[in-house]
């Protein structure tokens, strides 16, 4: 059985796994990420995974194949080299990654932007199968995004293209870790959540979505008011995207919604049918979808795009 390594590398967690050509993930694990320590330790991180790794896969008598890491920041496919990084990943930007890793391991590496990724597993195996193009968006610490078009990822002319977090929706609005003020990532990410509630309600559980949202459930006014305010970000993105993409559906992911679900879907679904224009919703209106694989999706789709590299 040929099974890959595949890393997410986010900017709060590195999720990793050992996946089959099916998609089966055969064992996982997660380490924070820590950037703060800058790159050289982040690399320590990944070597001590994918060590772990093929020790794991030989005493279990799996062949690993191969290791698919997808990486917050621009990626150059080719050459796996991580191009540009904000400072969720300080220091990052001109690290040759496929090179060390590959060197580490012994391995074929595939890197790509950690967003794509997901898009690629969802694709593949999860939300995105019934469509051969699609927008996929991911809420984390920062917002992701990927278009896929004719069942590839859109790269643009360098590969770059996706970084649907860095539309800008508020001139002179927040700072954010680009530099740049008012990105859509300033407001909409899991970060301008916590900050939304921290500037709205100082006594508030706003270091813990999970908190905020069950305050919410439970029709707490507070909580309930800055849920809504944070959906506005949301879609106010997502309209954008669809009146210059016209997709057919958008898989949306990241820990939130994974964590969240129909409550924050449906509430986004709302505004999203009161805010984009009617032509754009005809023949049917365009699917918001819940990621299927969930926290699992940047490891598949790292595994399979190194399997199927």
């Amino acid at each position: 059985m040929r099974s890959a390594l595949g890393i997410d590398l986010g900017g709060t967690n590195i999720k990793w796994g050992i996946a089959a050509e099916d998609g089966k993930v055969l064992l996982e694990g997660l380490v924070p990420t820590e950037s703060e320590r800058g790159p050289d330790e982040l690399l320590n991180k990944l070597s001590a995974i994918a060590a772990q790794a093929l020790e794991a896969t030989a005493s279990l008598g799996i062949g690993l194949d191969s290791v698919g890491i997808g990486t917050a920041g621009q990626v150059q496919r080719a050459s796996g080299t991580v191009r540009g990084a904000t400072a969720t990943l300080p220091g990052w930007a001109g690290m040759p990654l496929g090179e060390r890793v590959g060197r580490e391991t012994g391995l074929p590496v595939v890197v790509d932007n950690d967003v794509n990724m997901i898009a690629m597993g969802e694709a593949w195996l999860g939300a995105g199968r019934e469509w051969s193009d699609f927008l996929c968006v991911a809420l984390g610490t920062g917002v992701g995004g990927c278009l896929i078009s004719d069942s590839r990822v859109y790269g643009g002319r360098e590969g770059y293209a996706g970084e649907f977090g860095h539309m800008v929706i508020s001139i002179d609005g927040r700072e954010c870790s680009c530099g740049n003020r008012g990105c859509w990532e300033a407001y909409a990410s899991v970060t301008g959540l916590k900050r939304l509630a921290r500037e709205q309600w100082e006594e508030g559980p706003w270091e813990e979505p999970e908190a905020l949202f069950q305050s919410a459930r439970e029709g707490g006014i507070q909580a309930l008011s800055i849920v809504n305010q944070y959906c506005e970000y949301v879609a106010a993105g997502l309209t954008s995207l669809i009146h210059i993409y016209n997709p057919p559906a958008i898989v949306l992911g990241g820990a939130i919604v994974a964590g969240q679900g129909e409550f924050l879907l449906e509430r986004i679904q709302t505004l999203l049918n009161r805010q984009v224009m009617p032509v754009y919703q005809q023949p049917v209106p365009v699917v918001l979808a819940a990621a299927q694989l969930g926290g699992h999706a940047g490891v598949i789709g790292a595994a399979l795009a190194a399997l199927k590299r």
